[in-house]
């Protein structure tokens, strides 16, 4: 069902900035309260959309508390948000593939440098530039840093806005652009299909997901959890199957089993425990990002040729890509909706894990200056 609370609006052309109501962390401590920021005016090649709903991914809690300060630190104030879904109110006259009226999203990306090979290979977020993420990077238009989807509108170039399909609910979709593409890129990736056995270490907001697309690709599908109170719902979502990892006799009832893992944890645990339920050729893959390194043994790996990798997001093609076999498989996030002055009450829950599985801000009473 298409949100429609929101009409499109035509504005007169302005080069001057724009200021709108968002939601801010002044420091690792503070919380979020209600500021004002800076958007740009719409370049020739530019999209100004209005933000409906976004999702809170867990990366957005590390940066806006600062726990990534050896990788990337954050610049305060700070706005996060990349799981963006909202409607076009204004597009520059170069544009071809959106239009006013137009429901589009806005994930991890808004810029790259285009001439790399990551770029022209579709993977952006390869860029050797580096790319440009949606909040807490360079911004080049307007100095500082970029502000992210806690916030009244966006302005972003036409290249990294997704099409988002009618048949697709938009706050349920918001997260797909973050979550669903983390966990679909690495799939597609190591080409998981019918016929192989297929982990998916956690079950939150990214493994939700995983478990989602792997069921989707016919793989059959073990969810890897600490949590044994999470059965039901795993089967729920699609999982043939849960081990309890504290098990020491379940894991080793699947020791060299799996063709693929992947391992959506955030916060250090086992690796090497993991690995040994691969086959030979198996491949784990990590897509949590836990701030401290985690130990690995390396003879679990050499002994039956496995391999341990990583993966990023995804490119603007394949990312709609995943939209697009949402919409037709009918795959969406599992989201509770909550108004954007909640975003304090999401995070402490967040941090207990009380959510399933993801949260999405909804974005309606910044049109009406709500104040936290």
């Amino acid at each position: 069902m298409v949100h429609t609370r929101n009409e499109p609006h035509s504005t007169t052309p302005s080069t001057t900035p724009a200021t709108v109501r968002a939601f801010a962390a002044s420091s690792p401590t503070s919380g979020f309260a209600a500021t004002t920021i800076r958007r740009r005016a719409p370049l020739p090649n530019d999209v100004q959309i209005e933000i409906l709903y976004c999702g809170i991914c867990h990366s957005d809690l590390h940066q806006a508390r600062n726990e990534w300060v050896n990788a990337m630190p954050t610049t305060y104030p700070c706005v996060p948000g990349h799981e963006i879904v909202g409607r076009v109110t204004r597009v520059g006259r170069d544009v071809k593939k959106h239009k006013e009226g137009d429901l589009v999203a806005v994930g991890c990306l808004v810029a790259s440098c285009g001439t790399c090979p990551g770029c022209h290979d579709g993977q952006e977020q390869f860029c050797d530039g580096p790319a440009t993420f949606t909040y807490n990077a360079p911004d080049v238009h307007l100095g500082g840093v970029t502000y992210g989807g806690y916030s009244e509108s966006v302005v972003v170039d036409e290249r990294f806005v997704l099409r988002v399909d009618k048949r697709l609910n938009p706050a349920a979709a918001a997260p797909l652009v973050c979550a669903g593409i983390t966990t679909y890129s690495p799939l597609r990736h190591w080409n998981v299909r019918k016929g192989q056995k297929v982990g998916i270490v956690g079950l939150g907001g990214l493994g939700h997901m995983g478990v989602k697309f792997s069921h989707a690709f016919g793989a059959r599908t073990v969810v890897i959890t600490t949590s044994a109170h999470k059965a039901q719902d795993a089967q729920r979502l699609g999982a043939d199957e849960v081990i309890v990892s504290k098990n020491a006799a379940e894991m080793q009832k699947h020791a060299g089993s799996f063709d693929f893992i992947l391992d959506t944890v955030s916060a250090v645990h086992d690796l090497n425990a993991l690995f040994q339920l691969l086959k030979k050729d198996g491949t784990l893959t990590i897509v949590g990002a836990p701030g401290e390194p985690v130990p690995v043994g390396v003879f679990d790996l050499i002994f039956r040729r496995r391999s341990f990798a990583g993966s990023l997001i995804g490119g603007i093609k394949e990312t709609q890509e995943m939209l697009d076999f949402c919409a037709e498989h009918g795959i969406a996030a599992d989201v509770e909706v909550l108004p954007v002055r909640q975003v304090n009450e999401a995070y402490e829950r967040l941090v207990k894990g009380d959510v399933k599985y993801r949260f999405v801000l909804d974005m309606a009473e910044l049109k009406s200056g709500a104040k936290r």
